[in-house]
């Protein structure tokens, strides 16, 4: 028997530890080399960690839920097993355990190991390891084993609990018409959310965060977008939307009012020549924000591809740490959810975000007459340590003539 170890290579610098999410393979199962073993969350993204080799996944070291760091040892591959399903380690009856090759003296008996389906059933039995002969694999405590524990009249050492009824899904409650009882649900914070938690704290602890509004006529955009939209798909191969509109339209405001596109270290201001715009993106773990590198470099079709891909990944949970981390400003759409108004905040170590909203049909007031044109709030919120009002209204107006006119964006006027 050859036993490797399966560990998880350094997290990133800022990533101390991490969450085992959930295991893919159970002991006893045939494991392939770069077959997926389990799931790992940091703060920031969610991963999967391939085995280091064929063989069969011997002992599993950190359940579902547990706190990794780099480098820890999670789970032992033989590999020179073969599979054998973690409920069918024991020999038929009467038969006695083939030989193995002894492991290392750490490795070379295992007796009171229960399996995952053997614990199980000792919980509900009352029975403890001590009273079960194991039979499985380095001695280890099968199901079968806990079976003829029983069968031969082993009495439970402790009183057995019976089941507790699993509570049903928040949602199950929500949806239901009638809520005849007062239900409740405990459950634990993502590392993903609990860092979105600390951040946003940080966020409004660190930063004075002022907000500064403003409303744009979207119909040049919208008609601009009707006119070539089936034209830009069939040569660009994606859809156009609204939001490579709004990217430009900040990369044209961050270059007149460069502080906008600024960062604070400790009594230091850095401004950056470059454009790396955030978007903030739904995903079914918490918001993330992955970042559009360059942006000014970028056309209208390279954005609207790259927000399309970050979307998919976002929902499948595949980003990269290195697509989520930094970032010069941020944008967030709170319009695909229908939101009218809303005052974002900060993403550090930025210094400011534009929030975008719905689009809806509003009457307003051209020439003194009373007209119905498709208007958006816009609402910019800055950190008021280093960027002045002017600079922020100004930014935000240049935000709203670059999308009311977007010939300013060609001409750069």
């Amino acid at each position: 028997m050859a036993i490797i170890d399966v560990t998880i290579s350094q997290l990133s610098e800022s990533v101390a530890e991490a969450t085992l999410l959930n295991w893919k393979k159970k002991p006893g199962d045939a494991v392939a080399e770069d077959e997926i073993l389990f799931e790992i969350e940091t703060d920031k993204v969610v991963f999967d960690v391939p085995s280091p080799s064929s063989g069969v996944l011997f002992e599993i070291l950190v359940v579902d839920g547990g706190t990794v760091v780099a480098g820890q040892v999670l789970a032992r591959i033989d590999t020179e097993g073969n599979a054998v399903g973690s409920e069918q380690l024991a020999v038929g009856s009467g038969q006695s355990a083939p030989e193995t090759s002894a492991l290392s003296t750490q490795h070379s008996a295992l007796p009171g190991i229960a399996m995952p389906a053997a614990a199980k059933l000792m919980a509900e039995t009352g029975l403890t390891a001590s009273q079960v002969e194991g039979t499985g694999r380095e001695g280890r405590i099968t199901k079968g084993d806990v079976l003829a524990a029983v069968a031969s009249g082993a009495e439970p050492a402790s009183p057995v609990t019976p089941p507790q009824p699993k509570l049903k899904p928040v949602e199950a409650y929500l949806e239901s018409p009638l809520m005849t009882d007062r239900p409740e649900q405990r459950v634990p914070m993502t590392r993903l959310r609990a860092r979105i938690a600390e951040r946003l704290l940080q966020s409004q602890a660190t930063n004075a965060i002022l907000t500064t509004f403003n409303e744009v006529n979207m119909q040049a955009v919208i008609d601009l977008r009707n006119r070539y939209k089936a034209t830009f798909e069939k040569e660009h191969g994606v859809k156009l939307g609204f939001t490579s509109f709004f990217v430009k339209a900040a990369v044209h405001a961050l270059r007149k009012y460069p502080v906008l596109n600024a960062s604070v270290e400790g009594k230091e201001i850095i401004y950056h020549g470059y454009f790396d715009i955030g978007i903030a993106v739904s995903s079914p773990r918490g918001l993330v924000v992955p970042i559009l590198r360059n942006a000014d470099q970028m056309n209208i079709a390279e954005i609207e591809r790259k927000i399309a891909d970050f979307s998919t990944k976002a929902k499948l949970g595949n980003l990269s740490l290195e697509e989520l981390t930094g970032g010069t400003f941020s944008i967030s759409n709170g319009g695909v959810f229908g939101s009218m108004l809303s005052t974002p905040i900060i993403n550090p170590p930025q210094s400011a975000i534009l929030g975008i909203h719905a689009t809806t049909d509003r009457p307003v007031v051209e020439n003194g007459q009373i007209v119905i044109r498709p208007m958006n709030y816009l609402a910019m919120s800055y950190d008021h340590r280093i960027i002045d009002g002017r600079e922020a209204v100004l930014g935000l107006v240049a935000i709203k003539d670059a999308l009311e006119d977007p010939a300013r964006l060609l001409l750069d006027i």
